[in-house]
């Protein structure tokens, strides 16, 4: 996404620079390791600093903000530099302002104070920002977007069914679970599925799947080329979605007219058309929802459409170009 929107931005008539490849991130919650780098931001902010008043630039945007990778550099160099101050999807997390993360937390909200303007791309993450969001501060909603402007060919629709996601411990590894128990209840085995993804998690998934044979082929990690020949002959993408902040998997599967069987979660809800079962009603209606796709070819194609017009309208590069100008325009005046 954070490439996607270097894209967007020289799209729009825009000069781009990567400022730092500095990363911030504290998985693991140790003050150590934040001390640590904090003490490589600081030595960043100097460079950068004397960087932008070479080049004058004008904005400063920061893209994702949270609790385990605050922004450490820009809020400083923005105010050195005396330009506005952007974040695009930041969180802000107040449960985090207590325990191993408290000190990042308390950057992240720093950071999120500090902006002109915050662009969200979920409707969950709104709710937080519009709470604490100081005043005059512009709170603008960009869709999550694929880095393109035109849509692929269209999916034949009638390969196999399609999951495309990495096989991570966690949510990930939780969402193959609901794969694997929904097909379990399939009515029958005339169905097939496969997996493009790989990750630490490849063994456990591969046991989830062992009892489906030959009907569920795992695919490993794929390029973006070999992707886009999955999604040009799918017949549905089926990824639950748990705990998901967006998925670009589902922007890319209905791009092509590759419709979608998920649950009826925040993030998902964002970047999907039509409605989905919700998690506490279980595998039963994910079946349903499947077995109707499958077994009728009119309604795919119908799914397909609407799909394929949902993607144009919304989640394409000039969509979040036209947004990340007005923005722009707002906090610097007419075109950079």
């Amino acid at each position: 996404m954070a490439r996607a929107l270097m894209s967007a931005l020289k799209s729009g008539g825009h000069d781009v620079t990567l400022a730092s490849e500095l990363r911030i991130y504290d998985p693991d919650g140790l003050p150590e390791t934040q001390a640590e780098l904090r003490g490589a931001a600081s030595r960043e902010i100097n460079r950068i600093t004397n960087l932008g008043h070479l080049e004058k630039w004008q904005v400063w945007m920061t893209y994702h903000n949270y609790y385990k990778a605050p922004d450490l550099i820009g809020p400083t160099v923005a105010r050195a530099l005396d330009i506005p101050y952007i974040l695009v999807e930041a969180t802000r997390a107040k449960k985090r302002l207590n325990g191993p993360w408290a000190g990042f937390a308390k950057d992240a909200e720093a950071a999120c104070d500090a902006a002109a303007a915050i662009l969200y791309l979920t409707a969950r993450d709104a709710e937080a920002l519009h709470r604490d969001a100081p005043e005059g501060q512009n709170l603008v909603h960009l869709h999550p977007f694929l880095d393109r402007d035109t849509l692929p060919r269209a999916s034949t629709g009638n390969g196999p069914m399609l999951s495309v996601a990495m096989m991570r411990h966690g949510d990930k590894l939780a969402s193959y679970q609901l794969i694997a128990d929904t097909l379990s209840a399939m009515p029958h085995q005339d169905w097939a599925l496969d997996i493009a993804g790989g990750g630490a998690a490849v063994d456990q998934v591969k046991t989830m799947m062992a009892p489906f044979g030959n009907n569920v082929k795992s695919l490993g990690a794929m390029d973006s080329d070999a992707l886009a020949k999955l999604y040009g002959q799918a017949s549905l993408l089926f990824w639950p979605g748990v705990n998901e902040a967006f998925g670009l998997t589902y922007l890319e599967a209905q791009a092509a007219g590759v419709p979608v069987v998920a649950q009826n979660r925040p993030g998902v809800c964002d970047v999907t058309h039509g409605t989905h079962p919700r998690p506490h009603e279980g595998t039963l209606p994910l079946v349903t929802a499947i077995t109707a796709l499958l077994s009728n070819s009119d309604l795919r194609q119908t799914r397909a459409g609407q799909a394929r017009k949902f993607v144009r309208e919304n989640h394409l590069r000039s969509a979040a170009t036209q947004t990340l100008n007005t923005v722009l325009e707002n906090v610097t005046g007419p075109k950079l």
